[in-house]
């Protein structure tokens, strides 16, 4: 693999921000005790980079919207950060908070400076401190990793993206690898810190270069413009039940799992006007089965958490899937976007590896964020509704279902081997449980089947743009609502259901 050159920070905001559109926000270096050799390193750094310090910092403009940014210069001492360097990073996040403005930043950087010791290191928290207050003002926060981001800048504000994408082919881990073999004895597996191996663990959201930035930053920027009001007279969409003849629990069962049935993907191509792919739960995992992703039906920006069934049939939902679906509902709550959950799966993983990485509470802790979630929250029933994993994505303000989606504690074949130890029993069992999307709505856990004609398979573009439309009447309309009456709302149908 090539590995890319370390670019100056000139050249990447003239290839990202508007043209003639960037002023600087960078005042003199704030002064920090230094000896004689320190003094003069300083200054050679500042010749060769044509800058003064290790970051630059200021505001500009994408695809026209006003954007703060802080972009290393590795050509001052290797991007390290100082405390002058921090000083100025701060300073330029406090004033974007100010004023509001989303922040890009662009990192490229071996790291803290080593002239500087502990009070250099210490100053990873100050930045820290800053992006957090950001980001708790509902303010985006972008990050770029350049090659090579390492140590301490990666293990702080390189980090703590709502969206972060990475240079093909960047260095990008904690440890330089000159300062690993330094200590190990030995440089770290060829790849380990290569920015596609991060993103194929989960770690990173895309790799990408940097003309192709500016285009994803605008689209997530987009994403974030409030819709345009509604207005006070239009109609809140009216709950709509099943039109008969509805199908047996057990039709119903049998054409959600045909293997031609439209999934989530096939929801998004056909309906959705937008969508900005996320990728993992930022822990490691990759979350397989799961289509994570900032998305635009319409007028409704969102972001939706998908099960993907097809990609199930190969890998089952895990715990690292859920640990990603709950990066989404965070991403939401941060964001201010209303999240949109797509239900459709044969169940989750049945293994010693899912019990081990704490399936159950992962269920858990997905029911127990969704429910509490603040941003308006629709689900929608596609087609399986199997067991916990699809559970751990149903709670919301409202939920949709097709007409032969269906929901069940276990696969029937399962619950009839428990109740009657015959799983052919299945059919009998399914219509008892009242599995069904038509039985779901006259139990108040359902509020708009979806209708198929007569099934999403045989019109799988007209049932998906009919999804799809359904989900962006919801969201808006959910927009209206205040959000304390909205949440009261959601908890006295959640605490009561089916009394």
């Amino acid at each position: 693999m090539n590995t890319p050159t370390a670019a100056r920070s000139a050249e990447l905001l003239s290839t990202v921000l508007d043209p003639d559109s960037f002023v600087s926000w960078d005042e003199p270096p704030v002064a920090v005790p230094m000896d004689a050799g320190y003094r003069a390193a300083l200054e050679a750094a500042r010749l060769r980079a044509g800058v003064d310090e290790a970051v630059v910092t200021g505001q500009g403009r994408i695809a026209g919207r006003p954007v703060a940014v802080v972009c290393s210069e590795f050509a001052f001492l290797a991007g390290s950060i100082g405390v002058a360097a921090s000083e100025r990073i701060v300073r330029a996040v406090e004033r974007a908070t100010e004023e509001r403005l989303p922040l890009l930043a662009a990192t490229a950087s071996g790291g803290t400076r080593m002239q500087e010791g502990a009070l250099a290191f210490l100053r990873m928290t100050s930045i820290t401190a800053a992006i957090g207050v950001h980001k708790a003002a509902g303010l985006p926060y972008l990050v770029y990793l350049r090659h090579p981001t390492t140590g301490g800048v990666f293990a702080s504000w390189g980090s703590l993206g709502h969206l972060t994408v990475a240079e093909p082919g960047a260095l990008i881990g904690f440890l330089g690898p000159k300062v690993h073999a330094a200590l190990h004895g030995a440089p770290l597996p060829e790849g380990v810190q290569r920015a596609e191996h991060l993103y194929t663990h989960g770690l990173i959201d895309a790799v990408l270069p940097p003309d192709q930035l500016a285009g994803v930053a605008a689209r997530v920027l987009a994403a974030l413009d409030p819709p345009a009001p509604i207005a006070d007279s239009a109609p809140a969409p009216a709950s709509a039940g099943p039109v008969a003849p509805e199908p047996s629990a057990w039709d119903a069962i049998r054409a959600t799992r045909r293997s031609d049935r439209p999934g989530v993907r096939q929801l998004l191509r056909a309906a959705a006007s937008d969508m900005i792919p996320l990728a993992g739960s930022g822990e490691g995992e990759r979350g397989v089965g799961l289509v994570f992703a900032v998305v635009r039906f319409g007028a409704a920006s969102c972001v939706l958490l998908g099960q993907d069934r097809q990609a199930q049939a190969r890998n089952p939902l895990g715990p690292g899937a859920l640990r990603t679906a709950r990066r989404g509902m965070g991403l939401a709550a941060q964001l201010g976007l209303p999240l949109v959950t797509v239900i459709d799966t044969p169940g989750a993983a049945l293994s010693a590896a899912a019990e081990e990485g704490g399936l159950a509470a992962e269920i858990a802790r997905c029911l127990a964020d969704l429910v509490a979630l603040e941003v308006p929250t629709v689900s929608v029933l596609l087609g399986q509704g199997t067991g916990g994993a699809a559970l751990a994505l149903l709670p919301a303000d409202r939920v949709l279902a097709a007409r032969q989606a269906w929901l069940a504690p276990l696969p029937p074949e399962g619950a009839a081997a428990i109740l009657y130890g015959d799983p052919t029993r299945a059919a009998e069992v399914a219509a008892a449980q009242g599995v069904r999307a038509g039985d779901l709505y006259r139990a108040g856990a359902v509020d708009h089947v979806v209708p198929e004609q007569p099934d999403a398979a045989d019109e799988p573009e007209e049932f998906c743009r009919r999804v799809g439309a359904a989900v962006e009447s919801e969201v808006l309309a959910l927009a209206r609502v205040p959000s304390a009456e909205r949440l009261a709302a959601r908890a006295a149908r959640l605490c009561h259901l089916g009394l």
